[in-house]
C-alpha cells in the first residue's frame, strides 16, 4: 500500500529539496498551498488558509505521514512586536489548523514531522555542548520553538510517532542564509561578525532534506532531534573557511556587534550568538552526513 504524505510549507527552500526525496522513497505527495494552482512535482495540492481557518479536507484521503513546514521566516524582516507574534503564531494556528482536521475525521497516522531550530537553546554563547533533553531557553528564539514544539507534540494522540527536527543554519547555494553571508566575500570585504566565538551549527540542505525524510521513514525517529553536521564551528572558523573557499581574503577586523544591533535590533542575536548542539542522537539512528566538512560542503556550494 502506498504511503501518502501531507506537507505545508512544502515550496520553500527545505520543501523544494525534500520533493523528489519523497517521491523517490515512494510516497505519494500532497502539498497545502494558499493556491489553488498546480505545483510541479507534486501528486495533488490542496488549498488552505490559516487565518480564515479553512482547508481543503480532501488533503487528508489516505494521509499516512504529515510533515509540517509552514511559517513566517525568522530573518525576513526585524522583530516587531507585531513580526514576533506573526512568526510563532504562523507555527501553532497552522499545527492547530492540520490537528482540527485530523480529530475532526478520527483519523490515525503514522508520524508528525515537524520543524524547529537550534533556536531552542536560545540566543547565547556559551562552551556547552547543549542536548536534545535541556529545556527551552526564555528568549525569544527559546520561546517560539517550545511553542512550536508545543504545537507539534499536541499531535500524539493522532500520531503514532511526533519528531521535531531542531534545524541548524541551512547552508544552499539558491536560497537561505548562505547567499547572503558569502556576498561581502565576493567583494573583498568578508570579515567575522562581532566576536567571532558564537557557535553557528551549520547543515548543508541536501542533509537537512535527507533528515526530514528519514524522520518520516525510521520509526526509530521520536521526538526532538538536533540537525547539525558538526557540533563545534564557530563564526570566525567558518569565515575562515569561506574565504578560503572562495580565494578571497578574510579581513582582519570583524564587523563591529553596535553595527548588526543598530542595523537588525534583536534580531541581530540570530548572527551575533550561538551555541554548539550535540548531533549524537541524529547519528544513533544510523543517519549518516553526506557532507559532515565544512570544506566538502562549500566546495559542493561553490562549485
Amino acid at each position: 500500500m502506498m504511503k501518502t504524505i501531507l506537507v505545508s510549507g512544502g515550496t520553500g527552500l527545505i520543501g523544494s529539496h525534500i520533493l523528489p526525496l519523497l517521491k523517490k522513497a515512494g510516497f505519494r505527495t500532497h502539498l497545502l498551498s494558499r493556491s489553488e494552482k498546480a505545483v510541479p512535482g507534486w501528486d495533488a495540492v490542496f488549498t488552505w488558509d490559516v487565518n480564515q481557518g479553512k482547508i481543503d479536507e480532501r488533503a487528508f484521503e489516505g494521509v499516512t505521514h504529515i510533515l509540517h513546514l509552514a511559517g513566517a521566516g525568522i530573518v525576513d524582516s526585524r522583530w516587531s512586536d507585531a513580526r514576533k507574534k506573526e512568526i510563532i503564531e504562523s507555527r501553532i494556528q497552522s499545527a492547530a489548523l492540520i490537528l482540527q482536521v485530523l480529530q475532526k475525521r478520527n483519523q490515525q497516522i503514522e508520524a508528525f514531522i515537524s520543524g524547529s531550530a537550534v533556536g531552542w537553546y536560545g540566543g547565547k554563547t556559551d562552551d556547552l555542548v547543549h542536548s536534545e533533553n535541556e529545556p527551552a531557553a526564555t528568549d525569544f528564539l527559546g520561546e517560539t520553538c517550545l511553542k512550536w514544539e508545543q504545537s507539534a507534540d499536541a499531535f500524539a494522540s493522532n500520531a503514532n510517532r511526533v519528531v521535531k527536527i531542531r534545524t541548524g543554519v541551512v547552508l544552499a547555494r539558491e536560497g537561505g542564509a548562505f547567499p547572503k553571508m558569502s556576498m561581502p566575500f565576493r567583494y573583498f570585504a568578508g570579515a567575522p561578525l562581532g566576536s567571532g566565538k558564537q557557535q553557528m551549527p551549520w547543515i548543508h540542505i541536501e542533509d537537512i532534506a535527507r533528515v526530514f525524510v528519514e524522520a518520516a521513514l525510521n520509526e526509530t525517529f521520536q521526538g526532538a532531534f538536533n540537525a547539525s553536521a558538526t557540533e563545534s564551528c564557530s563564526n570566525r572558523e567558518f569565515s575562515h573557511h569561506l574565504a578560503q573557499a572562495m580565494n578571497r581574503p578574510l579581513l582582519p577586523l570583524a564587523v563591529p556587534s553596535f553595527i548588526l544591533k543598530m542595523l537588525f535590533g534583536e534580531m541581530s542575536a540570530v548572527v551575533l550568538e550561538g551555541s554548539r548542539v550535540s548531533n549524537q542522537k541524529l547519528k544513533q539512528t544510523g543517519f549518516t552526513f553526506q557532507f559532515p566538512d565544512l570544506n566538502l560542503a562549500l566546495k559542493q556550494l561553490l562549485s
